[in-house]
């Protein structure tokens, strides 16, 4: 049997990540979230084979050579994200549905790769305004990194007709309940 995958994308800042993690603690044993590798340094206390599997730029490309990606982007000019293909097999083995954070072209990608074996969602936040605050309220990045993510938004937002699901995060609680909900009934089909 093929593995039933999830995917979460959104613009930085309208709560994907905590959405994704609140889910992951509501529904162990169900989900196996799939580790993204990404060329860029780590940020805070991101740990690498934990929150990304963390790659040189040659060894990224080296990977690329080696068809070893489900799929991979350059999402700021050259930084790289990217699916293993050995994190979806590792998540499959293990019988659980295979759960990507990862941005809207990857995750759009990814929904026409698995079609229907796939359930996905694009978070917003309610509003530009409220998505530029939250990215200022993290406290991590420079003016010019928030301002790139701010311009990324504006056009990430056009991809959200290619998600099987929209959810405005306004209300966290709400948000990850109505998620969760949408979730069950796609596992359990």
């Amino acid at each position: 049997m093929e593995a039933q995958v999830v995917i979460f994308s959104a613009p930085s800042g309208s709560g994907k990540t905590t959405i994704v993690r609140k889910l992951m603690e509501r529904l162990p044993g169900r989900l196996g979230f799939s580790i993204s590798a990404t060329n860029r340094a780590p940020r805070g206390a991101e740990k690498n084979g934990v929150d990304y599997h963390f790659l040189t730029t040659e060894e990224f490309r080296k990977r690329i050579d080696a068809e070893a990606f489900l799929e991979f982007e350059e999402v700021y000019k050259g930084t790289y994200y990217g699916t293993l293909k050995s994190e979806v097999a590792r998540l499959h083995n293990e019988g659980k549905a295979v759960l990507f954070d990862i941005d809207a072209v990857g995750g759009a990608n990814l929904k026409k790769m698995f079609g229907n074996k796939a359930c996905s969602f694009f978070i917003m936040a309610p509003s530009r305004a409220d998505l530029e605050a939250r990215l200022r309220g993290r406290g991590t990045e420079s003016e010019e990194h928030i301002q790139k993510r701010l311009s990324k938004a504006d056009w990430e937002f056009e991809y959200r007709t290619k998600f099987d699901h929209v959810i405005v995060n306004d209300d966290l609680d709400r948000a990850v309940a109505e998620v969760e909900s949408i979730l069950l009934n796609f596992l359990e089909a």
